[in-house]
């Protein structure tokens, strides 16, 4: 099968699919539908930057999936692992099908994940992505082959956008990705204090 592998090129996701399918495209810039033909392709979508178009997404059908950092419905859109924190909302991976919202597709697997307060943002966010690495790896096969069939995500839930993170942490730049999660929680809720 013909696979569009959406997001960077140097990652496990892509190297697993180079190894394991027949045609692998990659891009990281703004798809369209004449990239499809009128092959079969199946879209994969990891750490893709831009919102997939309808025309794309009518073009491929039902064969797309998305690796989210997060356990949806929570922390749809941008920075999921940062609002997980901030929210105290479940945390987790989830594989999706994409359809036409930001990350409102039916989920074909997902794994819940607990961390201990010791932890920072960026440790956590790298073993978010090691765990959907190996969740996809596990599972693509039977998702590709419509064995593993999605289920609607249950309704609530949460959904943010890049600017709202910018709000609450302009001011201490990048040091908050070392933090311990207690002391990024509290930093956190002072400020959304403030703010209200």
């Amino acid at each position: 099968m013909n696979i569009l592998f959406l997001g960077p090129d140097k990652n496990p996701v892509l190297t697993y699919l180079q190894q394991t399918e027949d045609r692998v495209l990659q891009s990281e810039d703004i798809v369209s539908s004449n990239m499809i033909g009128n092959g079969e392709v199946f879209l994969v979508s990891y750490g893709y930057r831009h919102i997939i178009t309808p025309d794309v997404l009518e073009a491929v059908g039902h064969r797309s999936v998305n690796l989210h950092i997060s356990l949806l419905p929570y922390n749809r859109g941008a920075d999921p692992n940062f609002w997980s924190f901030v929210e105290d909302s479940p945390k987790g991976v989830t594989i999706h099908r994409i359809d036409k919202g930001l990350d409102t597709g039916p989920v074909f697997i997902q794994k819940e994940i607990s961390f201990s307060d010791e932890n920072t943002l960026r440790t956590t966010y790298a073993r978010l992505h090691e765990e959907i690495q190996q969740l996809f790896i596990s599972h693509w096969m039977d998702i590709r082959n419509g064995i593993l069939h999605p289920k609607p995500q249950p309704a609530g839930g949460s959904y943010h956008r890049s600017s709202q993170k910018q709000q609450l942490i302009d001011d201490i730049a990048k040091v908050y990705l070392d933090w311990e999660i207690t002391k990024l929680k509290r930093y956190i809720h002072t400020k959304m204090n403030r703010v209200s």
